[in-house]
């Protein structure tokens, strides 16, 4: 069984790359959860509702054009489209492609951190459709 490492993660939100600015990535497919459990079932029933999706992102703080902060500030309350893969390779069978569409981030913190500590901002984005591609 072949093991991966992360190493070159691609990150790309609302169209900018921001790979070489993040240190962490979590990429959370889900489904709610709907009982249709019915008259003289033994036991609780369910089935797949509506996608409940979320990706975390720890990034280093930038405040240069079109990187962290530029990138992320306009994004608060509004949606997005985020793009993850586990290299910057192109997509493949081997090299999936996630794109989560329609997320949202619901608040951004631009300055954080302690004297001598590298200034990171984490991000939580809730929501949207996330579709995987292959090629």
């Amino acid at each position: 069984m072949a093991k991966i490492i992360l190493t070159d993660a691609s990150i790309t939100v609302n169209s900018v790359s921001l790979s070489t600015l993040s240190n962490s990535v979590t990429l959370t497919f889900e489904k709610d959860s709907i009982e249709v459990t019915a008259f003289g079932d033994a036991g609780h029933k369910f089935t797949g509702g509506l996608q409940n999706n979320s990706c975390e992102l720890a990034l280093f703080q930038d405040f240069a054009a079109s990187q962290t902060e530029a990138t992320i500030y306009p994004l608060v309350g509004s949606p997005t489209t985020i793009i993850i893969k586990p290299t910057s390779s192109a997509t493949s069978a081997t090299n999936p492609s996630y794109t989560l569409t329609d997320t949202m981030l619901v608040s951004h913190t631009p300055v954080a951190g302690a004297v001598g500590e590298v200034a990171m901002t984490t991000l939580s984005f809730t929501g949207g459709t996330l579709v995987k591609a292959l090629a």
